[in-house]
């Protein structure tokens, strides 16, 4: 090969690798948004929440997103939003907006009152809204609750949602006192939410227990 079709040969498959960096214009980073349900006795588990949230904070890289809200009464509002961040590229600065975000997560946590009611749907609405701002590639949301809606009589969420492409984690999913007394309203509550986050568009759902069994999931991500 002479050395003008030589040149030819480099310039084109240097305009092929160009083209296929174009092409690939997914972001690789994460985003995490946790619901912390605060309602009734289920406020009692805030602090193996605070473990979650340190495990993520440890884990999460620069360019990943994190925010922590609570479930309410009504959970549809950005108020509802305890903390929230992008970590920085740069290490120092990310490592920075890291402590700033545990202490004031902590600081919550250990003030939590329970509330009367469990606004669970309306904590999902919100939750994609922020991790379809992040323009993550891979989006999670973690709901950290017994999982039983309890709703007042005017809020209204017996409609259709969207969480297309985002992994839905129930966590430390706690079993009532009616769950003990007949099981099967333990499972028919995680089918229900199951067929629900399914029907809207998630890409996974999944039922964790024991919280040591997070690293698996985002090791694998």
């Amino acid at each position: 090969m002479n050395s003008k079709a030589l040149l030819a040969s480099l310039a084109a498959a240097a305009l092929a690798l160009a083209a296929a960096g174009c092409g690939d214009s997914r972001s690789h980073a994460q985003a995490v948004y946790v619901l912390v349900d605060t309602s009734g006795t289920y406020a009692r588990e805030a602090g193996k929440a605070e473990r979650v949230i340190n495990y993520l904070l440890g884990t999460l890289r620069p360019g990943d997103s994190l925010a922590v809200a609570k479930v309410e009464s009504r959970s549809f509002s950005e108020k509802d939003i305890v903390a929230k961040a992008t970590f920085d590229t740069r290490p120092s600065q990310a490592n920075a907006q890291k402590r700033a975000f545990r202490d004031k997560t902590e600081a919550y946590l250990k003030s939590v009152q329970g509330t009367a009611h469990t606004d669970i749907t309306g904590g999902l609405i919100q939750g994609a809204e922020f991790l379809n701002e992040t323009g993550a590639g891979t989006k999670t949301i973690i709901v950290f609750s017994d999982m039983q809606e309890d709703l007042d009589k005017v809020t209204i969420r017996n409609f259709p949602i969207r969480l297309d492409h985002i992994r839905v984690i129930a966590l430390n999913v706690t079993k009532l006192n009616s769950d003990n007394i007949d099981p099967r309203r333990y499972l028919g509550r995680l089918d229900a939410w199951h067929k629900r986050v399914k029907a809207a568009g998630a890409s996974e759902w999944k039922v964790i227990n024991d919280i040591e069994r997070l690293d698996g999931i985002f090791a694998s991500s």
